[in-house]
C-alpha cells in the first residue's frame, strides 16, 4: 500500500467518526477538506565543477490533503486540524541529486517518495484560539517555508486573540521543526550551530491604526542560541486615481544567551565575528518604499546588517549533516531565491520592477524583476566582500474554465559573489487546490 493510500485509510475513518459524534455542531458544517496538488521541477546550475555537484535537477510531484474543522458548540469550541503530504519523485537523473534541498536522500539516491502527516488540536474561546500539534507559524520572527514540493512544519503550540478591535496578540512554544525536503524531525539551531535547541518561544502584538497603518512588536528566543526583538511599521499612502505609495520599516536586535554566550562547543552561529567566537551580537534593518499605479509597482530598498554577526532566525541546515533541517525563511525582503544577504556587515540595496497584466485586460497574469546588491561584507582577514542577484518571475493563475485556479509560475535566478557559489537557477512550478468539501 502507498503511503498516500495509508494516508487516506487513517485520515478519512477518523473524520467519520467525528462527523458522527458532532453531527449536529458547526465542527461539521465549517468543515473543509481541499486537496493541494503542487507539480515543481527545479534546476540549479552552479556554473563551473571545481565542487560537487556542477548541477543538481529535479522533478517531483507533491499531495497535500488538508483538513479543517469548525468548532464544536457552547462557550469552549473544540476542532481539530489534519494535514496529511506525499512526494513523489519524477525524475533526477544520475549526479543530478547531491546538494539537494527538495527530494530527501535515500542513500547516495533521491528518495522515491517520502510523507509526513500532522494532527493539531485546537481550542476557541471567544476570540482566542489555541492549537498544539502540527503549527506553521506565520509571524516576524518565524515562519515556515514553502519555497520547495512540500512546505515545512513545526510541532508545538501557539495562542492568538483578537479580543481588542485591530489588535492582534499571539505567542507560542516550539519543539521541533520537520525540513521541506523531508521527513525528519529536529530541534532548533542557527546557521552553522551543530547543537539542537528544543525551546524556541515567540510572542508579539499587530496593531491596525486606521485602515492604512501597522504597527507590530515581537520577541523571540532561542534557548542555548538567541533572544531577538522586532520593531515594524507598513503604512500604504493613497495619492488617488489608482496610485498609492507604501512603507516598510523593520528592524530587528539579536543577542546571544546560554550556550551560545558562554562559547560552548557546536552553540556557534557561522561566518563573521567581532571576536572571532561565534556569539551572536546583532541589529539589521530595512527601508522599503513601493509606488504602484495603474498595474504598475516599483520597490526601492535597502537594508544593513551590523558588523557584530550574521543575522540569525531559526536554520536547522548544519544538524545531523542537514538530515530534517533544509530550508529557511528570514523576514526581509532580501530572502530571495538563492541569496539572503544577512552577512556580518553586509549593506544591500535593492530594486523590483512588478507589473499587474490586468490592467492591460490579462486578469491572473504577472510579472516581476528583482536586483539586490550587497557590499561591505565582513571577513576574517579583513577583506570586504560583495555579492548581487537578479531575480525574474512570470506567473499566471487560469480564470475560467476546466483549468480554473490552476496557477503556473516561472522563476528564473542568477547569483555571483565572493560569499555566493555562481548560479544560475530555475523552477516551474504548478499549483491547483481540489476543494473536496
Amino acid at each position: 500500500m502507498s503511503k498516500l493510500k495509508f494516508a487516506l485509510h487513517v485520515l478519512v475513518p477518523a473524520l467519520g467518526s467525528v462527523v458522527v459524534v458532532n453531527a449536529k455542531a458547526d465542527f461539521v458544517g465549517d468543515s473543509k477538506l481541499n486537496l493541494g496538488l503542487r507539480n515543481f521541477y527545479f534546476n540549479g546550475d552552479y556554473r563551473e565543477g571545481a565542487n560537487a555537484p556542477s548541477k543538481t535537477e529535479e522533478w517531483a510531484q507533491g499531495f497535500k490533503l488538508d483538513y479543517q474543522s469548525g468548532f464544536t458548540e457552547g462557550t469552549l469550541g473544540f476542532g481539530v486540524d489534519a494535514l496529511g503530504m506525499l512526494g513523489v519523485k519524477l525524475d533526477t537523473g544520475k549526479g543530478r541529486h547531491p546538494g539537494s534541498t527538495m527530494i530527501p536522500d535515500d542513500g547516495d539516491s533521491a528518495a522515491d517518495e517520502w510523507s509526513r502527516f500532522g494532527l493539531t488540536a485546537k481550542l476557541r474561546l471567544s476570540k482566542t484560539e489555541a492549537r498544539i500539534g502540527t503549527l506553521l507559524p506565520n509571524t516576524p520572527v518565524l515562519f515556515y517555508n514553502d519555497a520547495r514540493l512540500l512546505p515545512q512544519t513545526f510541532q508545538g503550540g501557539m495562542i492568538t486573540s483578537k479580543e481588542i478591535d485591530n489588535l492582534t496578540l499571539t505567542a507560542g512554544q516550539l519543539e521541533q521543526v520537520t525540513g521541506r525536503g523531508s521527513t525528519d524531525r529536529t530541534g532548533f539551531a542557527v546557521r552553522g550551530g551543530r547543537e539542537e535547541s528544543n525551546k524556541f518561544y515567540f510572542a508579539g502584538a499587530d496593531y491596525k491604526i486606521g485602515s492604512n497603518l501597522l504597527v507590530q512588536y515581537y520577541q523571540a528566543s532561542m534557548e542555548d542560541y538567541y533572544r531577538q526583538h522586532f520593531v515594524g511599521a507598513v503604512h500604504t499612502l493613497d495619492l488617488g486615481d489608482q496610485q498609492s505609495l507604501k512603507t516598510d520599516l523593520r528592524y530587528f536586535r539579536t543577542d546571544s544567551q546560554g550556550a551560545n554566550a558562554s562559547g560552548e562547543p557546536g552553540f556557534q552561529v557561522s561566518g563573521f565575528t567581532s571576536d572571532g567566537d561565534g556569539e551572536i551580537d546583532n541589529n539589521t534593518w530595512s527601508a522599503t518604499f513601493t509606488y504602484s499605479v495603474q498595474g504598475h509597482s516599483f520597490l526601492l530598498g535597502y537594508q544593513k546588517v551590523s558588523d557584530g554577526s550574521a543575522f540569525v532566525q531559526p536554520n536547522q541546515g548544519s544538524l545531523n549533516g542537514g538530515v530534517g533541517g533544509g530550508g529557511v525563511n528570514v523576514y526581509l525582503y532580501t530572502n530571495r531565491l538563492i541569496s539572503n544577504f544577512t552577512n556580518a556587515g553586509e549593506t544591500t540595496r535593492y530594486a523590483q520592477y512588478s507589473y499587474d497584466f490586468a490592467a492591460m485586460g490579462v486578469p491572473g497574469l504577472t510579472a516581476s524583476l528583482m536586483y539586490l546588491h550587497g557590499k561591505d561584507i565582513k571577513t576574517f582577514s579583513g577583506e570586504e566582500q560583495r555579492e548581487w542577484e537578479r531575480d525574474f518571475n512570470l506567473s499566471y493563475v487560469f480564470q475560467s474554465g476546466p483549468l480554473k485556479g490552476l496557477s503556473a509560475t516561472w522563476w528564473n535566478a542568477s547569483a555571483r559573489g565572493d560569499v555566493v557559489r555562481p548560479e544560475d537557477q530555475n523552477r516551474l512550478i504548478f499549483n491547483y487546490t481540489l476543494p473536496i468539501f
